[in-house]
């Protein structure tokens, strides 16, 4: 079963507990009890986690510049494509959408959940909020409200300044000084450069991902945001050459 054919079982909601059970509990059309029960698959239950979370995070986030539009709508549909293809649920996603999409506030409590469920993983929070970005650039227009929202999130999320840059970056927002994007200072190192960049390769790299329990339908958003980190890391040796 895919990770959106768990989140159609009403166990999904059911194990979750919080803002994010409450609202998966409810579109499985009864009221949500949390009596306690947990999943023993703890990657299985991250990942029904970060899949709700990108719906309801997107969803508020179309809602962040005040309309919801259309090019809004079909990214969100694109990202979710590849689980929906093999479980024609698209009324249900979309259902979870519109209830999400009524207004951009409360978002907190569930990017609050998702960041205590993710604690000490921030690569993934880092790609859940890549997701975001993918919804509020496609029409082409990053508004200061979303921004905003995106920014936000981050910082609910626990994320550094240069974590947000690097996805800006990746999304054509803004092209930072490479330093940044590493979370690195000028003074840096040659051989501590080399090994913070090692790091952040590791961290995003898709197996890692996979295994912190994010669904294979969203590593392969993660591939720009590497680029980023390899051209940031290109840029800088290309410098210090130079000198």
């Amino acid at each position: 079963m895919s990770v959106w054919g768990k989140i159609i079982g009403g166990a999904a909601g059911f194990a979750l507990g919080g803002p994010i059970g409450a609202l998966l509990g409810a579109m499985a059309g009864h009221a949500f009890v949390d009596t306690g029960e947990r999943p023993t698959d703890t990657r299985s239950r991250k990942q029904v986690a970060f899949t709700a979370g990108v719906i309801v995070l997107a969803a508020k986030m179309a809602k962040a510049d005040g309309v919801v539009r259309e090019e809004e709508i079909q990214a969100f549909q694109k990202v979710f494509h590849p689980i929906l293809r093999n479980e024609v649920k698209e009324a249900e996603v979309a259902r979870v959408f519109n209830i999400a999409k009524k207004d951009s506030e409360g978002f907190e409590p569930y990017a609050q959940q998702l960041a205590e469920m993710f604690r000490g993983n921030p690569a993934v929070l880092e790609e859940l909020l890549n997701c975001l970005f993918l919804i509020a650039k496609a029409d082409n227009v990053y508004h200061p409200k979303e921004n905003e929202y995106l920014k936000s999130v981050a910082e609910i999320f626990g994320l550094s300044e240069a974590a947000f840059r690097r996805i800006r970056a990746a999304h054509g927002v803004d092209k930072p000084d490479p330093y940044e994007v590493l979370g690195v200072t000028r003074d840096i190192s040659d051989d501590k450069l080399k090994s913070k960049y090692r790091e952040l390769v590791r961290a995003h790299h898709p197996d890692s991902l996979i295994a912190q329990g994010v669904p294979q339908e969203f590593v392969d958003a993660a591939n720009e945001k590497l680029a980023v980190i390899n051209d940031a890391y290109d840029r800088i040796e290309k410098e210090r050459k130079a000198v």
